[in-house]
Formats: structure tokens, C-alpha cells, sequence
């Protein structure tokens, strides 16, 4: 076993062997939810806590979980290449105020769905800022699949993902103003028009509906999934939440973990 580690070890090093192995975690994610959420949004926290739990196999990087994102200082937040918002944002001035500096100074952060849920009530425009949008708008209900058409096909969050695609039954998001209307948001997919009317009880007939996009501001990406127990249940989009998430990592301003 010690001589198959040397070997590997010296492949490694090796500029033309196709792997390269980590010799320790690459790089710290703090996955930040609510379990007093919404009950469906709590279920998608708990598969979403797997889908992560499962990327950390062979300790290629470290996942702390927490529901508490409001007493963190900046320094705290600090040691995390991304934060994985998955049904929840700060809600006290500290929190907001350490969340904002972070991703200021070149924190990072995958968000989903209720992660950037905001309303006439959240009294927060620095979110609204961060997102590139307005606040929510409507949703469909109840949750139900759609079809999903890729508007950037070059990225590598979008590379190897269909043209098109059905995505597994969730709540959506309509958001106005749009980030399409904003000139530093890449939108990355949005529910196809095809889809309206969209719903059962509450029906959306028509609108700009784009449910994964980038700030270039920041190093962010936001997915609009993740409602119930249904989310990891399509490989197509699973991948593209691993290349969302590999995308902010790789990003990171302290240099590319997955180089090292």
C-alpha cells in the first residue's frame, strides 16, 4: 500500500498523467440552511445536505453545515471558498453587514431557490443588488416539472448540460425586474415559454422567467430549484448544480483549488 502511494504520488507530479490527486482537502464550503423553514423547503435542505455530504467522499474538501449564519463575522466567513444558500439569507444588520463584506471582497456563494426569496418586507437592497434582479414577483402552484432552455452554452456551469431539458417538479420564481434587464447578470437557463400557462392553482400565463444566471459582480451563481423532495431526482440537473458549484470554487481569488 505505502509503494501504490509513492507510485501514485510520483504520477501525480507527473505534468503528463491525466489525474490529479489531492494530497489534502482542497478547500473549505459552509452549507447554510433553515430547518424552520417551509416544510418542503426544509426536505430539500435535507437531500441537499446529502448531495453535498456525497462530493466530499474521499476527503477531497471540507463541508461544515450550519443554521446559523447571523452570528458569523466577516473573519469568520473568511476561511470558506463558498457558501451553499440553500433555503435561507441573513436576516439581522450583523449578519448582513459580515454576508456583504464577504462577498465584497471576493467571497462565494451558490445560492437556491428561497436562498434569494425577498419582498417588500426584507428592507434589504444591497440582496437585490447582489442578485442583479427586482424582488419576487409570482410563482406557479403547485410545484410542477418544466422545460428548461439554456441561454449560455459556452460557460463552463452550462458545458456538457442539453440545449433543453425537463427539470424535476419545483416552485418557481418570477422575479421583477428581471436580471435579464441588467446588463452584468449571464443568464444561464430559463423555463421556456412553452410552458404557459404555468400551474394549476396559481397560473402564470406569461413573463420573462430565467431560473439560473450569474452577477459578474461577484462570485455567485443562483439556481431558482429547490422546493420538496424531488430536486436530486435528474441527473441533467444535478450536473448542473455540481458545475455551478465547481464554477464558484474555481473562482476562488486565492487561487484555483482544483489546480492545486
Amino acid at each position: 500500500m505505502l509503494c501504490l502511494g509513492v507510485c501514485l504520488g510520483s504520477m501525480a507530479q507527473d505534468a503528463s498523467y491525466p489525474a490529479n490527486y489531492a494530497r489534502a482537502p482542497r478547500f473549505k464550503a459552509l452549507l447554510y440552511y433553515s430547518d424552520t423553514a417551509e416544510e418542503a423547503h426544509v426536505q430539500f435542505a435535507n437531500q441537499a445536505i446529502d448531495f453535498f455530504t456525497r462530493l466530499t467522499y474521499g476527503d477531497g474538501w471540507i463541508l461544515e453545515t450550519t443554521t446559523d449564519l447571523d452570528t458569523r463575522s466577516y473573519e469568520n466567513l473568511q476561511q470558506y471558498s463558498v457558501i451553499i444558500a440553500i433555503n435561507a439569507a441573513p436576516s439581522t444588520a450583523e449578519g448582513r453587514a459580515a454576508f456583504e463584506k464577504y462577498m465584497e471582497n471576493g467571497g462565494g456563494w451558490l445560492g437556491f431557490h428561497a436562498a434569494a426569496y425577498n419582498d417588500a418586507n426584507t428592507h434589504w437592497p444591497w440582496l437585490n443588488k447582489f442578485l442583479g434582479c427586482g424582488t419576487f414577483y409570482c410563482n406557479n402552484w403547485p410545484p410542477q416539472c418544466v422545460l428548461l432552455e439554456l441561454d449560455t452554452t459556452d460557460s463552463d456551469i452550462t458545458r456538457n448540460i442539453p440545449s433543453s431539458f425537463v427539470a424535476p417538479e419545483s416552485e418557481w420564481y418570477q422575479w421583477n425586474p428581471s436580471p435579464r434587464s441588467n446588463s452584468d447578470v449571464e443568464i444561464l437557463a430559463s423555463i421556456s415559454p412553452k410552458n404557459y400557462p404555468l400551474g394549476i392553482k396559481d397560473i402564470i400565463r406569461h413573463g420573462d422567467f430565467p431560473v439560473a444566471w450569474r452577477n459578474k459582480n461577484y462570485r455567485m451563481v443562483y439556481l431558482n430549484y429547490g422546493h420538496g423532495d424531488r430536486e436530486f431526482t435528474d441527473a441533467t440537473q444535478n450536473l448542473l448544480t455540481l458545475q455551478a458549484f465547481r464554477y464558484v470554487v474555481s473562482r476562488d481569488p486565492k487561487g484555483n483549488p482544483f489546480e492545486k
